[in-house]
């Protein structure tokens, strides 16, 4: 287990930037926490040390967004507004989680169920306005 402690925002990002160097065909980030919690902004940077040249952002409405075009595709996924096992079960995981890319998925404790055991849980918790601790277990 190794915990980050990030600042601002700009630091969350840039550790998701240094998860990208560690992420490989196949790596699946179940992402927890609080809303607010800094989630997204990781999944920025991861997205962007990437190398894709689209802003990620978050897949709140969409539930899935997809980032081509760096060294590996990104699924970025939001299961925070799915409400139940059969609208998670017809998102295709599979197709995503052992494909040709890096899934992400944010709020993944909602529905463990889904989440793969090789994939890697990284937990953001809000220790104050700014400051995150971000814990890879």
């Amino acid at each position: 287990m190794v915990t980050f402690i990030s600042n601002s925002p700009a630091e969350t990002e840039a550790i998701g930037r240094q998860f990208a160097k560690d992420v490989d065909v196949g790596s699946i980030l179940a992402l927890q926490g609080e809303l607010g919690s800094g989630k997204t902004q990781f999944s920025k940077g991861l997205v962007a040390g990437l190398g894709s040249t689209t802003t990620a952002t978050s897949p709140t409405f969409t539930i899935v967004h997809e980032y081509p075009g760096g060294r590996l595709p990104v699924y970025h996924f939001d299961f925070f507004r799915l409400e139940d096992l059969q609208s998670v079960g017809r998102l295709g995981l599979d197709d995503y989680f052992f494909g040709d890319g890096v899934a992400v998925v944010e709020w993944a404790d909602r529905f463990p169920e889904f989440i793969p055991e090789q994939a890697r849980w990284i937990s953001f918790e809000i220790q104050s306005e700014n400051r995150r601790a971000i814990t890879s277990k």
